[in-house]
């Protein structure tokens, strides 16, 4: 196994931890790479605030000539966990006056403000009600065109071969709405990852400050998380996870300085559908900073009724049919996943969120337990394996 053992602030058995557990954790991790669903693993577990368990399995980079081990501290891109980050930016907002969760969009962006649009409320984007159309993949449409996205590009195109003077700038916002909805809001859980992409603007809209600064700069940085970004560093990249040669290109651009993610197309649009970049430690830390009620070590990103708000039940009723699911009652709060199914070993009023192709953040303030950890998919498909079997094996060393 090669396995790369990370730093800790205390000895599992001191927090009422069964060190055993980790053994039996590590080795999974390797079966599922010898089984070929997970390229590596990287994980950092914490109680009562302490880091006791922090590790690394297999390889940082997919080529198998490449025997260079993955680090507690590789980086990765966190896909939707990016989504919490954006909720509690909102959340802040809310807190400091600037707006309102009940707030319909048209109030800040006008492109709203015409049906079937208008009836959108921050809520409704931050619970996935919204009524818009879910991420690809989630129903089997074959008429699909492509989402938002394709909206756009093809707007975009159109805007590129127009030699008028008068044009203006993209407005990119109306060529996406030109994919209209799938329904009314408030009707169904539709997992709606563009829904963010609105919520970013928003940001930049009500403070003058691109989301992405504005994540990192309150964020991130009062929180001392120093390896969470939405645009990689030359440093960063040296420890990132490569998955395949066009990563492996990708990457080496940005650390020779050829790229930079500022340069890529459709860069001024806000990646907080699930743009960012971190490490297992820093999504510990940033769990365990919503955990205490939105401080840590003297840093304060959100308070404390804010984060209960986020953390209770938002929505009541509401059917999730999203990727073969057949729920009458989807358990959400303001950007957290709260499910509590057969596959879950949490205790009630636990809270996580995923990110795809695979990491996870889980944390369950009963136990004081936060635990995340990057697994990186070999190959297409969902593993759950890798999400549910792991976290059972986690939370089955709590004494």
């Amino acid at each position: 196994m090669l396995y790369t053992q990370g730093k800790t602030q205390c000895n599992p058995a001191e927090i009422g931890y069964d060190e055993k557990r980790l053994v039996v954790l590590n080795e999974f991790f390797q079966t599922l790479i010898d089984d070929g669903e997970i390229q590596c693993a990287m994980y950092c577990l914490s109680r009562r605030g302490k880091v006791f368990a922090q590790g690394a399995v297999g390889r940082r980079i997919f080529d198998e000539d490449c025997v260079e081990a993955a680090q507690p501290d590789s980086v990765r891109y966190i896909a939707s966990i990016t989504k919490v980050f954006v909720a509690v930016a909102i959340m802040k907002l809310v807190e400091d006056g600037l707006t309102r969760l009940e707030v319909p969009l048209g109030e800040i962006l006008p492109q709203f403000n015409s049906s079937p649009f208008n009836g959108i409320a921050l809520f409704h984007l931050l619970t996935h009600t919204s009524g818009m159309h879910p991420d690809g993949g989630c129903f089997n449409n074959k008429h699909d065109p492509g989402g938002y996205w394709h909206f756009i590009e093809t707007a975009y195109e159109a805007y590129k071969n127009d030699k008028s003077e008068d044009k203006g700038e993209f407005d990119w916002i109306s060529a996406a709405l030109a994919h209209g909805v799938r329904m009314e809001p408030d009707k169904q859980w539709l997992y709606c990852s563009f829904g963010f992409v609105i919520l970013g603007e928003i940001i930049h809209k009500l403070t003058g400050i691109h989301a992405h600064k504005y994540i990192e700069d309150f964020i991130c940085k009062p929180l001392g998380l120093k390896d969470t970004a939405f645009e990689l560093t030359p440093e960063m990249a040296k420890r990132y996870i490569i998955p395949n040669q066009d990563t492996r290109e990708y990457i080496n651009d940005i650390i020779s300085g050829k790229q930079s993610e500022k340069d890529m197309p459709w860069a001024a649009i806000p990646s907080t559908g699930g743009g960012m970049k971190s490490t297992a430690y820093d999504l510990m830390r940033f769990g365990n900073a919503i955990m205490f009620g939105g401080s840590i070590d003297g840093a304060r990103i959100l308070g404390r009724k804010a984060v209960e708000k986020m953390l209770a039940p938002a929505i009541h009723g509401k059917p999730d049919y999203c990727w073969g699911a057949n729920e009458s009652d989807r358990q959400y709060g303001i950007g957290f996943d709260l499910r509590d199914g057969a596959q879950f070993t949490l205790s009630p009023g636990s809270y996580q969120h995923g990110g795809a192709g695979h990491c996870e953040l889980f944390v369950d303030p009963k136990e004081e337990l936060v635990a995340a950890w990057f697994v990186p998919y070999a190959k297409d498909g969902w593993f759950p394996r890798a999400t549910w079997n792991v976290h059972n094996i986690i939370w089955s060393g709590l004494l």
